[in-house]
């Protein structure tokens, strides 16, 4: 009889017990500060604590639990530095770092995937995990024809578990608040369950990176491994590999933060117009700096198809920000569903909320920093700023979610990298339409 039943009640009872936690530490802290204790110490404590328990139940239970931990571990660079660094280092380790499946287990995958022969395809394969993530974990082998290749085998429930995390996550969306301060949480668990079902079937994602890997064959930029072998719940690819992009956001010097922010930007805006696809997975743990300084891109398992390249509302919605345009951008906004039915925003607060996210389009270069996207969740989350209630009149149509998530998690990384990029230029080229008038100056 399968144990998966249990293997979930088991699951969503540690789920719950991420709040509990958070709260209990909060009362426990609370009660130290009437003692006498130091209010910034106690705080310090307690979210190191929390963030310990966040890394230690997502990173063991992988599934949507891991998944959600690696969506927020792109966002941490908004979080206030008086909470960030205990998140930050446990948020990041959920990009790469998970238990391994048993070696057993392994064995099984392969064998209903690829049938019991399937170790004649290789002449190695290495038992030892070289990478884990939230749905399936990396083997090291050799091809039967000599090339290094990877094995990405998918966990065993890995579709059970996905399901139940991801609903467990939506009902305590409020109560996990505390583990995110700035962020709303629930729009991101609800995008995350609207995407999973595409991410099981690894035929997809090989469809994926091969479409992908067609259009960047060759770029002086961008390398995506080929693709040898899939099937539903495993998939082979060229083993490919470089310097992590979480290395370059930790100790990467001037020069190599910038390069990596400008090929990362570079992929981002050129792949919906050259390849009429999104990679949408967008966390450092997905992408590494190759020794000739290429952007080796990884797990195409979430992709939105965009057979009209990037939306003309956003891409309409930039410019009427970027020029000021108060009246048309109203229009526009309340014509695509952007603003709630009922509200009574009007043109210029709709303007003061929008104008600061095009900053980085207004300089030659932009220092994508932490001070600022940490400026811009304080602007629109602290309910004082009229920008709050500004957010609370708006909608995002499904219909632009991903894209939304996508760029806002890239501009994440770019602050995370506190690159320097040249992005005028870069998104320019490849939505020309935005600067076809000239671009006005700040306030004109």
């Amino acid at each position: 009889m399968s144990d998966i039943p249990r293997r979930t009640a088991s699951r969503t009872a540690k789920l719950a017990g991420l709040p509990l936690g958070v709260a209990g530490r909060a009362a426990a802290g609370w009660g130290r500060r009437l003692a006498g204790g130091d209010r910034d110490e106690i705080s310090a404590q307690l979210a190191a604590k929390s963030a310990e328990q966040l890394f230690a139940v997502l990173g063991e239970l992988k599934g949507g639990a891991m998944k959600f931990g690696q969506a927020l571990s792109v966002f941490e660079a908004a979080i206030p530095d008086e909470f960030a660094e205990p998140y930050r280092e446990a948020l990041v380790k959920l990009q790469a770092a998970a238990p391994p499946m048993p070696k057993a287990d392994v064995h099984r995958m392969l064998t209903e995937q690829f049938g019991s022969t399937w170790r004649t395809r290789f002449q190695e394969f290495d038992d030892t995990p070289a990478a884990s993530a939230s749905i399936g974990q990396v083997h090291r082998a050799v091809w039967r024809d000599g090339r290094d290749v990877a094995v990405k085998v998918q966990y065993p429930g890995a579709e059970e578990a996905l399901r139940s995390d991801l609903r467990q996550l939506g009902r305590m969306s409020r109560l996990l608040q505390p583990l995110a301060p700035g962020l709303e949480l629930k729009p991101l668990i609800t995008e995350l369950k609207d995407r999973m079902e595409e991410e099981l079937d690894y035929r997809d994602e090989a469809t994926y990176q091969r479409e992908f890997g067609a259009i960047f064959e060759d770029d002086e930029n961008v390398v995506v491994p080929r693709v040898v072998a899939s099937a539903p719940k495993a998939m082979v690819s060229e083993w490919v590999t470089g310097r992590p992009l979480s290395e370059v956001i930790r100790d990467g010097t001037r020069t190599e933060r910038d390069a990596a922010g400008t090929l990362l930007s570079e992929f981002h805006y050129s792949s919906p117009t050259r390849a009429h696809l999104l990679h949408s997975d967008p966390h450092p743990g997905n992408f590494q700096i190759l020794d000739d300084g290429r952007l080796l891109v990884l797990d195409f398992g979430a992709v939105a198809r965009l057979p009209e390249g990037m939306p003309h509302e956003l891409v309409a919605m930039t410019k009427y920000a970027l020029e000021y345009r108060s009246a048309e951008l109203m229009t526009l906004m309340r014509d695509a569903g952007f603003v709630l039915p009922g509200s009574h925003l009007d043109a210029d607060e709709a303007m003061g909320y929008l104008a600061p996210f095009t900053e980085p389009l207004r300089t030659e270069e932009f220092h994508f920093s932490r001070r600022w996207i940490q400026s811009q969740a304080e602007r629109v989350g602290d309910l004082r700023n009229p920008e709050a209630a500004t957010a609370r009149q708006l909608n995002l149509p499904p219909q632009f979610l991903l894209v939304h998530r996508v760029t806002m998690g890239t501009l994440g990384i770019l602050c995370q990298l506190d690159a320097r990029v040249r992005l005028r230029d870069i998104v320019g080229s490849w939505q020309p339409e935005l600067f076809d008038d000239g671009l006005p100056a700040a306030g004109e």
